[in-house]
């Protein structure tokens, strides 16, 4: 059925009114005007082209500013009685009669279309088709959005909750949704409280966005430390790793760019004043602050902390490691449920097998840091660097060894192996004796 743009349906103030209509969705969605533009050309052109079987001839020029549209129907010319598709052509007499009298066959002839003369059904199909168009948009822009702040922290109010998820709306109402499985353990939110989390996951499947956070993620203490701590978020500390049991323990690994600034003590703050809220946050999940180091071997003891480190054996191509500690030191170092070591594994990425370090003979072994008053603070942490932590453990290491490790002086291993000698020379009078001893009656029955 071919559609009489000549014949009045509707009043013409309905259009106009359509553009206006279109300026209060720009305010509340946040369209810029160019893409206002668009949508606003693209609607049109697609209830055209329903109408007209194409809109390729058509052009539709829009001022949202006035909040006027006009639409020309470029058509070619054809002799009279010769017209096949009135949509795309128009006989000469035609063309003539309507304000062309110049006009030859076989050129392009322009009329205006007065859309509001289509009738009311043609109007509710255009604000259809905008609506429908708008709301596209407005999908994509919140996936856009999102999308970019995946891993940031964000606030959301409990809106409802459900058996296996939570509904929370942000400022601008947006949905996010808080699964079961991504809330710490313990976590039980009441409808209008204020919950954090970040930003886990954004999809867009057909064209739906679907927010998801969490707060079991690491990236969420991160950004918590990032709030409470501003050095950190300053830049002038840097977390270099984390490792948590959501509703547990966590660890975290730190250091400095500032010689000047303790970063341990800046994360925890004066009397845990900076770490507190963090944990009140987490369900009074315990937090481990630690300073990092590239060393391995140093990161994996303090890793293993509280537990105090006899030895360790690294192999860094497999990324394992042997530790082997006093006997009343193995339950520190695996800690309640293994917690502790299973932590320190996340944490340094190291498979870390613990052992008694039944060789030495503890009841007299000393800790190096109880030297530190004949041997220079240094030279301890470059012998704990390579596993030996207390005195005995540096005297069963070979010579060369010690040297090739901690790339000491000759003349500074030699004078921590005389101090550390020294410690247990008493002994070795009493050991003569005893074998002295021992070896009389074997001299005395052989006579």
């Amino acid at each position: 059925m071919t559609h009489n743009p000549l014949k009045p349906m509707a009043k013409k103030e309905e259009t106009p009114n359509m553009v206006e209509q279109f300026a209060e969705f720009k305010e509340l969605k946040n369209i810029d005007k160019t893409t206002m533009i668009s949508v606003l050309e693209e609607s049109f052109r697609n209830v055209l082209a329903k109408m007209f079987g194409t809109d390729e001839n058509l052009d539709v020029i829009l001022n949202p500013d006035k909040g006027d549209v006009q639409i020309f129907q470029n058509l070619e010319v054809v002799p009279d009685g010769e017209v096949e598709n009135p949509n795309l052509q128009i006989s000469l007499s035609d063309a003539r009669a309507d304000d062309d009298p110049e006009a030859e066959v076989g050129e392009e002839h322009t009329r205006e279309i007065i859309f509001e003369k289509f009738g009311r059904r043609a109007i509710l199909n255009l604000r259809q088709t905008l609506q429908s168009r708008i709301l596209d948009l407005q999908k994509e822009a919140v996936f856009t959005k999102f999308k970019e702040l995946e891993g940031q922290l964000v606030s959301g109010e409990v809106y409802q909750t459900w058996s296996r998820e939570t509904l929370l709306l942000d400022d601008e109402k947006n949905e996010l949704l808080l699964p079961k499985s991504e809330s710490i353990p313990g976590d039980f939110f009441r409808k209008g409280e204020t919950v954090r989390a970040v930003i886990s996951n954004v999809d867009n499947k057909n064209n739906n966005p679907k927010i998801t956070v969490s707060r079991i993620n690491n990236q969420f203490l991160v950004r918590l430390f990032e709030l409470e701590v501003p050095e950190i978020h300053d830049g002038l500390i840097n977390i270099r790793a984390v490792a948590r049991i959501p509703g547990e323990r966590a660890k975290i690994a730190v250091e400095s760019y500032d010689d000047r600034i303790d970063p341990v003590g800046a994360c925890v703050g004066v009397k845990g004043s900076r770490i507190h809220g963090i944990v009140r946050e987490l369900r009074n999940e315990n937090i481990d602050v630690i300073c990092y180091t590239s060393n391995p071997s140093l990161f994996i003891q303090r890793a293993l902390s509280p537990a105090r480190i006899s030895t360790i054996r690294l192999d860094e191509e497999a990324k394992k490691a042997e530790v082997f500690l006093r006997p009343e030191e193995v339950s520190l170092a695996i800690g309640k449920n293994g917690l502790n070591i299973k932590l320190a594994t996340m944490l340094t990425g190291y498979e870390i097998d613990v052992y008694r370090d039944t060789e030495m003979i503890y009841e007299d072994d000393i800790f190096l840091d109880d030297f530190r008053d004949e041997i220079d603070a240094w030279v301890i942490d470059a012998l704990k660097n390579i596993g030996c932590v207390t005195a005995k453990s540096v005297l069963n290491t070979p010579r060369q060894v010690l040297l090739d490790k901690s790339d000491l002086e000759e003349n500074t291993i030699d004078d921590v192996l005389e101090i550390l000698r020294a410690e247990y020379e008493d002994d070795a009078p009493e050991a003569e004796t005893e074998q002295a001893a021992d070896s009389a009656p074997e001299e005395e029955s052989q006579s």
